[in-house]
């Protein structure tokens, strides 16, 4: 018997991008469940990594990072070539994503979207997270808070990813501009 269905097209690689403590992992959460797919965290599966690597210290060089990003697109191209619509979530800086995100392209429709807030904001919820959350000593927040009073991080040498694709700004300040229901339509539109 076969599977093929001859109407069926490529699944949506919902690309939600953005500097730290932006709202990415809860914007991807809640657009997932507005289109009812997967969401695929980067920093959730780093998080289970660190689960199982008990004497884990995050640093500079963290070992995790690797595999965790291998994982990553592991599962993104499992489940976009099983015909999957995906919502990926990370940071996504242009030169260390670019080279992992065009070859999906092959088998999905990739639309990104960008998430931006004023660094206040941003640096206000990373230290939020930082207080509530034991989960984040894995992607070492305080590590980040640090290195941006201390002039090493600044949101304006963020560089976005130049793919060739369409692309939504998110502003998350407070709620989302455009709201849910404009992104579901942005990421659902198959122009």
């Amino acid at each position: 018997m076969s599977h093929s269905n001859s109407s069926t097209s490529s699944p949506t690689l919902a690309v939600v991008s953005g500097p730290p403590g932006t709202g990415k992992t809860t914007l991807a959460h809640n657009v997932a469940r507005e289109l009812g797919c997967p969401a695929i965290i980067r920093d959730e599966i780093k998080q289970g990594m660190v689960l199982a690597t008990p004497d884990h210290r995050s640093d500079g060089d963290d070992p995790l990072n690797y595999r965790t990003l291998d994982a990553f697109f592991e599962v993104l191209t499992a489940l976009l070539k099983a015909g999957t619509t995906v919502v990926a979530e990370a940071a996504y800086q242009d030169k260390l994503w670019k080279r992992g995100l065009e070859p999906l392209a092959a088998f999905a429709r990739i639309r990104v979207v960008r998430c931006t807030t004023p660094s206040a904001v941003a640096q206000s919820r990373i230290a939020q997270r930082a207080r509530d959350s034991a989960h984040r000593a894995a992607h070492a927040d305080q590590e980040l808070l640090d290195a941006i009073a201390a002039g090493k991080f600044s949101y304006d040498r963020f560089t976005p990813i130049s793919l060739d694709v369409p692309m939504l700004t998110v502003d998350t300040s407070n709620g989302y501009q455009p709201g849910l229901k404009a992104i579901e339509a942005f990421l659902r539109d198959s122009a």
